[in-house]
């Protein structure tokens, strides 16, 4: 029997840019795999609601909706940090509609949707739960960069919100800066008594879809896969795992 697992973190075809996942199969894997449930997160969007909620039930999967939010840094740039948001609840879908909705309304920067940090706070993210988004997330980003005291300053903003209900998120893709990202993150959850969640950031079903999804990629950044200057953010490792993979993948960090 495969070890128990669920994905949280999962971007599908409807994130546009940066995952090659269709929904008819991934139920299907899932049902294989015998996974209980998959979540949805898209990149600021829930396009894809309708449809992944009735391909899940029909294949008796507990289908959990969410969101990869985009969180703008300042006003004047189009950096972002990432914050992984799950409906809990019946409010918490109402909160996210609101939230998503408010991103392409208000919060667009040069045709991309953000958020601003100040949008979210105990009222608007009440029944949500949050993935800190590993170290594409603020706190990850200053614990990659060194500043420890800065991390748990927004790891106290975080806690302010959503409470216990705040998740640092660990990742082992071997992407550049993951490692210590995810070895910070654990230290800082310890002395914080701050929990964790491992992800594997799931942009295709099997490595060897990794080539196709890059190609996607460089269609939207306007490159060739063989640009020297193209920059790759994502790795071969990005897949869905199956639970026994995850389990030996964070054997140090059962919890």
């Amino acid at each position: 029997m495969s070890t128990p697992f669920v994905h949280l973190h999962l971007h599908t075809e409807y994130s546009i840019v940066d995952s090659t996942v269709r929904i008819p199969a991934l139920m299907e894997r899932c049902e294989q795999v015998a996974m209980p449930a998959v979540a949805l997160t898209d990149q600021n969007n829930i396009f894809a609601l309708v449809k992944f909620y009735r391909k899940a039930l029909a294949h008796g999967i507990k289908p959990l909706i969410g969101a990869d939010l985009r969180i703008r840094r300042d006003h004047d740039s189009a950096d972002f940090d990432s914050l992984v948001l799950l409906c809990q609840n019946q409010q918490g879908y109402r909160n996210l509609t609101q939230l998503v909705s408010r991103c392409y309304l208000e919060g667009q920067y040069r045709g991309v949707p953000m958020a601003d940090r100040e949008w979210l706070d105990a009222d608007s993210c009440n029944g949500l739960i949050a993935l800190s988004g590993g170290m594409h997330g603020d706190v990850g980003r200053a614990l990659v960069n060194g500043h420890a005291e800065t991390a748990n300053g927004l790891l106290d903003s975080w806690l302010a919100v959503f409470g216990d209900r705040y998740y640092l998120e660990l990742t082992r893709t071997g992407r550049p800066g993951e490692a210590a990202c995810t070895q910070q993150s654990l230290l800082l959850a310890s002395q914080r008594g701050v929990p964790v969640v491992a992800s594997n950031d799931v942009r295709f079903l099997d490595p060897g879809d990794y080539n196709s999804h890059e190609a996607r990629v460089c269609i939207h950044d306007g490159r060739t896969l063989d640009d020297a200057n193209r920059a790759s953010h994502f790795s071969a490792a990005q897949y869905l795992r199956s639970g026994d993979e995850i389990a030996a993948l964070f054997a140090d960090a059962p919890e």
